[in-house]
């Protein structure tokens, strides 16, 4: 399908060009553009300047062999990554992704959306991204340990504090965030916020766990109030995925008076149609590793099914998909329609195809956005290096006063740039505008470097 400006397609093309057979990156690059039509006819200055031939390109990739030993003495080899996509409005910032999917066309993926996602966040964080291929379930500690200081040993030559900051992603949690920031503090002989979700005992940020899933929910608060003029109490919400994110989704749409009857991981999903109960999810899943399918040995009343999608058969009010990329077909949003959902919060990264998309947004369903409704974590991320860089720690509650004020602030921002540029309603061109004409004001105030 081509993007309706000359200019743009041209800009594709070249991306399509450079990037053969990276399907993620190029979904993500079009679905920019697309929303970027209206900007580029109001601003021919940024066409002058270049500015969006240049952020479709990473500023930089690095790709580097990661050796490692497993416990029966073997060498196993994995692919790291790093792109450093956009640095014009602050060090790099973007999670480290540990799971067999990585390949160079997920991680540019998620680097492009990074720009955009930490630029609506309002604080002075570029764009990137990072992780391997390597698999941390059913690794012992010793041998995740051992990873993750081979990947640190070469990681640790292109990042710091002002310069790239990485986070956590899935695969990488507490236990890997904590082995990666000991190598780099060994190799480098200093302590700095180089990484963030760091434990809370050696300058980690209090509400970071629950700062995605938390974010997620007082985006998509404020986005059915201004909207619909409703709100999540007496609501039934169905939320894709059991790790971080969700479990914390699932805790702050519940403190917010909703029903949440549905979880999954990779396996499959459980339906539980008197309320998820969380504290079991969080034993299965964070103290014993588990699979979701355990819960219903648990909790009687509750039913577990095979595969994944059909979790969006389920009735809900709300869905906020919170697993992985793409995982929202057209027939599940279909689905989904003809249930009655009437709003949908992506938690995951692009979680939804852009035929699903095209399916809510013609039915009317309010449609939140990866880069706006899943900004939570690196906002506080961001703020977990304001506090190392002022050698301080802030409450739990300061935090998290913090951060809904940053994700009010998104919606808000996203709504009133779809407005402005004739697409009111559509918050996916509205998060896209807001979050690069802050990125292009300032490639462009830094001009061209020869």
């Amino acid at each position: 399908m081509a993007l309706k400006n000359e200019y743009l397609q041209k800009v594709y093309e070249q991306v399509e060009k450079r990037n053969p057979g990276e399907k993620e990156f190029l979904q993500a690059v079009y679905e920019v553009l697309e929303s970027l039509v209206p900007v580029v006819e109001k601003r021919p200055d940024i066409v002058e300047a270049g500015i969006i031939d240049r952020i479709v390109e990473p500023e930089r990739q690095i790709i580097f062999r990661v050796p490692w030993v497993d416990d029966n003495g073997k060498v196993q080899v994995n692919r790291g990554f790093r792109v450093q996509f956009n640095s014009a409005i602050g060090p790099y910032k973007g999670g480290l992704r540990l799971h067999p999917s990585v390949c160079a066309s997920v991680i540019k993926f998620l680097g492009f959306e990074q720009i955009f996602k930490n630029s609506l966040t309002g604080l002075p964080i570029g764009g990137g991204k990072g992780g391997s291929d390597f698999d941390p379930k059913g690794k012992s500690d010793a041998e995740v340990m051992r990873f993750c200081q081979s990947f640190m040993t070469e990681l640790c030559k292109h990042i710091g504090a002002d310069t790239d900051v990485p986070a956590g992603d899935i695969g990488t949690g507490a236990r890997e965030i904590g082995y990666m920031f000991g190598q780099y503090k060994r190799l480098r002989n200093e302590f700095t916020g180089v990484l963030t979700g760091k434990g809370l005992s050696y300058g980690g940020s209090l509400a970071r766990t629950e700062a995605t899933g938390y974010g997620l929910c007082y985006y998509t608060a404020e986005m059915i109030k201004c909207m619909k003029n409703e709100s999540f109490e007496g609501k039934t919400v169905v939320i894709s995925g059991s790790g971080n994110v969700a479990i914390y989704a699932t805790q702050k749409a519940t403190e917010l008076g909703g029903k949440v009857v549905a979880l999954s991981d990779s396996n499959g999903y459980i339906y539980d149609p008197k309320g998820v109960d969380l504290d079991v999810v969080k034993q299965i899943k964070e103290v014993e590793r588990g699979r979701i399918k355990e819960y219903v040995n648990r909790v009687e009343g509750a039913e577990y099914h095979e595969g994944c999608s059909g979790i969006w058969t389920i009735k809900c009010d709300i869905a906020l998909p919170c697993a992985t990329q793409n995982e929202i077909n057209e027939e599940s949003a279909k689905a989904l329609v003809a249930n009655g959902v009437f709003a949908v919060a992506e938690g995951a990264n692009m979680p939804s195809t852009p035929e699903a998309i095209a399916v809510f947004q013609n039915a009317g369903v309010l449609f939140g956005p990866a880069k706006a409704a899943n900004a939570g974590g690196v906002a506080t991320s961001a703020l977990e290096m304001s506090q190392n860089s002022e050698r301080l720690s802030w409450t739990f509650e300061e935090v998290d006063a913090k951060l809904k004020g940053i994700m009010t602030n998104i919606f808000h921002n996203s709504y009133n740039a779809a407005k402005e540029y004739g697409m009111e309603g559509n918050l996916v061109a509205g998060a896209n505008i807001a979050g690069f004409m802050k990125v292009a004001d300032a490639m462009k105030w830094q001009g061209v470097a020869y």
